[in-house]
């Protein structure tokens, strides 16, 4: 996985948690852009989500080796809130995971190109494994293709062409 960057976005829930998966990734030497917040005061994580879900949306994330594709990391106190944002960009497929065989099986049948994870809700050593099974798990395609096909079919009927572009403080 040597060369791949993936972007990581936190709210104030799931800063603890990401600074053990930044440094997790770091040992198994993929690069991470880090657009989260840094400390445990109260932020709002639409914010956060917007930006991983764009930069997947958009390719602006870098691809993972020839072929493959952008992915990201999200982590809020549950995983939900930033889920729930992150899949109103068009191409995104962010999945809240809390079991290794979620995160297998997201990958397999849904193509699954951002994790959303609880930082509150699951521990350091089930985030990792979680992670790292989502890592390391490949699209199986074929009947599943069918699927995606529909869902892209849906977004290009129901999302605006322009992204969202959050206004406000960060608070």
């Amino acid at each position: 996985m040597s060369g791949e960057t993936i972007w990581i976005g936190n709210d104030h829930g799931g800063y603890e948690l990401k600074l053990h998966i930044v440094e997790h990734l770091a040992g198994k030497g993929i690069a991470v852009h880090d657009v989260g917040c840094d400390s445990t005061d109260v932020v709002r994580y639409p914010y956060y989500a917007a930006e991983v879900a764009g930069a997947v949306s958009r390719g602006r994330a870098a691809r993972l080796q020839a072929g493959g594709q952008a992915r990201g990391i999200l982590i809020c106190s549950t995983g939900i809130g930033m889920s729930i944002i992150a899949n109103k960009f068009k191409g995104v497929r962010a999945t809240l995971c809390t079991s290794s065989y979620m995160g297998k099986m997201t990958r397999r049948h849904n193509n699954s190109n951002i994790l959303c994870l609880g930082g509150k809700i699951t521990g350091v050593l089930e985030a990792l494994d979680i992670l790292d099974t989502w890592l390391a798990t490949e699209y199986d395609g074929g009947r599943h293709d069918i699927s995606l096909g529909l869902i892209a079919e849906a977004e290009e009927a129901m999302i605006a062409p322009d992204p969202w572009k959050p206004s406000g403080p960060r608070l």
